[in-house]
């Protein structure tokens, strides 16, 4: 029997995971998916929120500001991505003048530092802003994230200090024993003494099996656009629109691998695995863009993707003890990425702790061993590891300048990929302006030869996704 099993490796249970890693406590985390965040967690704007924005007293506000306080020293623990790069949110007409001060009283509740600027201020510190902004909100303590190996990082530095994790298990049913719970899936079944649903999109189904039905996730869907590379300076920080009941609104941002992405989209939709784009919906997003930001290079889109917020019925994170079994942390939706981090100090240090009284680890280690990243390196640093290990020269993917011995690297890490997708995730290879059409079937016989598998049952992302269907040359006959 485990004495705490989490339902779901999305950024919140990875982060609950790691935080209860601290305690002397046999610990599973069951994920439906092939691979952690795999599902909101990746398909996001990767934005460190400032908190400004949340409503005063909610869970939202008082998670975002603590977690956007945590951020640099949980991503210099995880070896991950950040930066601290500062938002604009971006007035353009003068009736929205009345709004950007409103949000200045409640960044001073939520105790935001925030500058309003004049139109001369803003389009100085953003000289591609569209002409017809007149005024901006500024935050400073807003930024970027690598939200891939976020929690990639989170989970492996969890596992590294004893916790289970268990992927391709989707939850069917919960029942109660006499001291816990019986964790159905559809492949096997486990004995917990503690619950935590942090299932994400499907939390209130989750929920439902165990307690009285009191909300909804709904999913709503944003699409995006992805620019490549272009120039280091067309922007330098995120720009908001105002926010409305949508949401935070359309908006522009660099993001932490140099690409820019545009969006997303605000959409209500029934199915809670719809991901498709759609050119109309795009179509808008380009243009509510362009208010904001002029001179978009559209033409350097070299993909659009859709993901779905878990848009819970109460307005709010859904954060609570059941029952001495069981705890609910779902309906996170924005600003759920920066939340992260103090959700899972609060739901282990405190939640957790208020059900039983776990002893504290001496030996627990916040940090990650760190990752070779030779596209960060100095030339000088590049050959001293080229002349260590020749493998980092031999570089797999030209467009994101990704080494095969990097690839190498994270098959050999506690939180390895399974799949193309995983891997492009952890390392970027198939995340250029080619899109996998070069590295992938070099990916693909990387993973076979590591997993002592037929090239045949290399998945692209969840389980029966094979990318090759037969064999040309000396294989099985086809049709």
């Amino acid at each position: 029997m485990f004495d705490i099993l989490i339902i779901g490796a999305g950024v919140i249970g990875t982060f609950i995971a790691r935080e209860l890693a601290k305690y002397d406590a046999k610990i599973l985390v069951l994920e439906k998916e092939n691979d952690v965040g795999n599902v909101t967690s990746m398909a996001n704007s990767a934005i460190v929120h400032s908190g400004y924005d949340p409503v005063p007293g909610t869970l939202k506000a008082k998670f975002n500001v603590l977690g956007n306080a945590l951020y640099k020293q949980t991503c210099e623990e995880l070896d991950v991505k950040f930066i601290n790069c500062g938002s604009l949110t971006v007035a353009t007409e003068e009736k929205h003048l009345e709004i950007l001060n409103d949000l200045i009283k409640r960044a001073q509740e939520n105790n935001v530092p925030v500058q309003l600027l004049s139109k001369e201020e803003a389009h100085k510190m953003e000289p591609n802003l569209n002409d017809n902004v007149i005024a901006a909100l500024y935050c400073k303590t807003a930024g970027i994230v690598d939200p891939f190996n976020l929690v990639v990082h989170a989970m492996e530095n969890a596992i590294d200090n004893g916790v289970n994790l268990a992927l391709n298990e989707e939850v069917i049913d919960i029942k109660k024993i006499e001291n816990g719970y019986r964790v159905i899936t559809k492949n096997n079944e486990y004995e917990t003494k503690i619950v935590i649903n942090a299932s994400g999109i499907n939390g209130d189904k989750i929920s439902d099996l165990v307690t009285t039905h009191h909300f909804d996730i709904n999913p709503r869907k944003g699409e995006y656009y992805v620019l490549d590379h272009f120039d280091n300076n067309y922007l330098n920080m995120t720009i908001f629109p105002l926010p409305s009941e949508k949401g935070k609104g359309i908006l522009m941002t660099p993001t932490s691998s140099h690409n820019y992405l545009v969006g997303p989209s605000s959409e209500f939709v029934d199915d809670k695995d719809d991901l498709s784009t759609d050119t109309l919906t795009l179509r808008q997003v380009k243009e509510q863009a362009s208010l904001i930001m002029k001179d978009i290079p559209f033409n350097m889109t070299i993909r659009t993707f859709a993901g779905n917020r878990p848009t819970p019925s109460t307005h709010d994170f859904v954060i609570e003890k059941v029952n001495d079994s069981f705890i609910n942390a779902v309906g996170i939706e924005s600003p759920g990425l920066v939340s992260a981090p103090a959700i899972g100090k609060y739901i282990a240090d405190e939640l957790v702790q208020t059900i039983h009284t776990f002893k504290k680890k001496e030996n627990y280690n916040p940090k990650v061993k760190k990752y070779v990243h030779m596209l960060d390196l100095s030339l000088e640093e590049r050959q001293k590891m080229i002349k260590k290990n020749p493998k980092y020269g031999h570089i797999i993917c030209r467009c994101e300048f990704v080494s095969e011995q990097e690839v190498l690297d994270v098959l050999n890490r506690s939180c390895p990929p399974h799949s193309i997708k995983a891997m492009k995730k952890r390392v970027r290879v198939g995340f250029g302006r080619c899109q996998g059409g070069s590295c992938q079937p070099i990916i693909a016989n990387i993973l076979a030869s590591h997993y002592g598998i037929n090239m045949l049952d290399v998945n692209y992302d969840e389980l029966n996704t094979e990318v090759v269907k037969f064999e040309t040359k000396g294989g099985a006959n086809h049709e």
